[in-house]
C-alpha cells in the first residue's frame, strides 16, 4: 500500500501542528506564576472566634479556604500553565475580596458587608464557583449547607452589632 502524496504532506502538517503545539505548553511553562502565599499561623482567623460553629465551620473550610484564606492547599494543576495562571489569579482574587483568615482584623463595619456578601453569594449560588466545584466535587454545596451557611452568617450579623453596642454602652458610662 502505497502513500500518495497528499497523505504523506498531511501527515507531515499533522506532525508539525502537534509538535507547535507541544513546544507552545512547554514554553509557557517557562512563564514565571507567582501562586499566593501559604501561612499555616492565622491568629486572626475567623475559626479561631467563637462567631462559627464547628459544624459551619467545617463547611467553610471545605467550600470557600482554598481562595478565601491564607491556607490555600494548591492542587497538581496548580503549577502546570496555563491553570496556573487561573489558579493564582482566582486564590489573588478572592483573598482581596474575603480573606478568612484575617478576619479578627477586621473593622465591624467591614465584617457586616462582608457576611452580606456572603449570604448573597452563597444564596444566589455564585460561591464557590462553578469551576471550582467541578474540580473539586466536594467543596459543592447542598441546599442545607447553604441555608446553615446563610443562617450563621444573618446571627453572626446580629451577634458583631450586639457586641460593638455593647462595648459602645461600656465607653458611655
Amino acid at each position: 500500500m502505497e502513500l500518495r502524496k497528499e497523505e504523506i504532506a498531511s501527515m507531515k502538517i499533522g506532525t508539525i501542528i502537534i509538535s507547535g503545539i507541544l513546544l507552545v505548553f512547554v514554553v509557557i511553562q517557562l512563564i514565571p506564576n507567582e501562586l499566593p502565599p501559604v501561612k499555616a499561623e492565622n491568629p486572626q482567623d475567623l475559626l479561631k472566634s467563637d462567631l462559627i460553629s464547628e459544624s459551619v465551620g467545617k463547611l467553610i473550610r471545605r467550600s470557600c479556604y482554598s481562595c478565601h484564606s491564607n491556607e490555600t492547599e494548591y492542587p497538581w494543576y496548580s503549577y502546570v500553565a496555563p491553570s496556573s495562571w487561573l489558579v493564582a489569579k482566582d486564590v489573588r482574587e478572592g483573598r482581596e475580596a474575603l480573606n478568612f483568615s484575617d478576619w479578627e482584623s477586621l473593622e465591624m463595619l467591614d465584617k457586616l458587608a462582608l457576611l452580606d456578601d456572603v449570604v448573597i453569594e452563597v444564596q444566589e449560588g455564585t460561591m464557590p464557583m462553578g469551576i471550582y466545584t467541578w474540580m473539586h466535587p466536594s467543596a459543592k454545596l447542598s441546599d442545607e449547607q447553604r441555608i446553615a451557611i446563610i443562617d450563621w452568617a444573618e446571627e453572626a450579623m446580629d451577634i458583631i452589632v450586639e457586641e460593638d453596642e455593647e462595648e459602645w454602652e461600656e465607653d458611655a458610662e
